[in-house]
């Protein structure tokens, strides 16, 4: 059974785990979008986003506890300056996994992950949608409250029509 086990070991001793972790988010970071396979892509996922959270407040705190997990930095100036700087107005997902298909020697599953802002095909016509389709969520409350005081108005206007002739 493995009850409480959330963790993804990846056949790997703690230390080692640590270290492939630390590596691939330093270059996920400086290269945006690299190839691995699929296990390490979901469990770099779960490790990288509250690091570009972190990345978001640029302290001097935080840049100590980004750099006591990856332990370079040419990683740490990226994620704080041009990473920090396109993902700052997104809540979360800053990472996307895409399959690839299987390995030809192990026949392992590859996987891409990239830094969803830095990818130039998929964000410009979506990412306009997705703002419209935002702010006509937020307004629609107070939309229908205007698109009732407008109908009420002419009524009101009506009566009072009615009632000087």
């Amino acid at each position: 059974m493995r009850h409480g086990d959330k963790i993804k070991n990846l056949s790997r001793t703690k230390a080692h785990r640590d270290a492939l972790l630390s590596n691939l988010a330093c270059q996920l970071i400086q290269h945006k979008r690299i190839v691995t396979t699929l296990a390490k892509a979901k469990a770099l996922r779960v490790y990288v986003e509250p690091l570009i959270t972190k990345g978001k407040t640029n302290t001097t705190h935080q840049r100590r506890v980004v750099f006591s997990y990856l332990q370079d930095k040419d990683a740490v100036t990226e994620l704080f300056s041009t990473v920090a700087e396109k993902v700052g107005g997104r809540p979360g997902g800053y990472t996307r996994v895409i399959k690839l298909g299987t390995r030809p020697g192990d026949n392992a599953e590859k996987a891409m992950i990239e830094l969803v802002d830095f990818n130039e095909i998929y964000g410009k016509g979506k990412g306009e949608q997705k703002e419209a389709a935002k702010k006509t969520r937020r307004s629609r409350s107070t939309a229908k409250k205007t698109e009732a005081a407008a109908t009420e108005a002419p009524k009101a206007e009506e009566t009072t029509e009615a009632k000087a002739e």
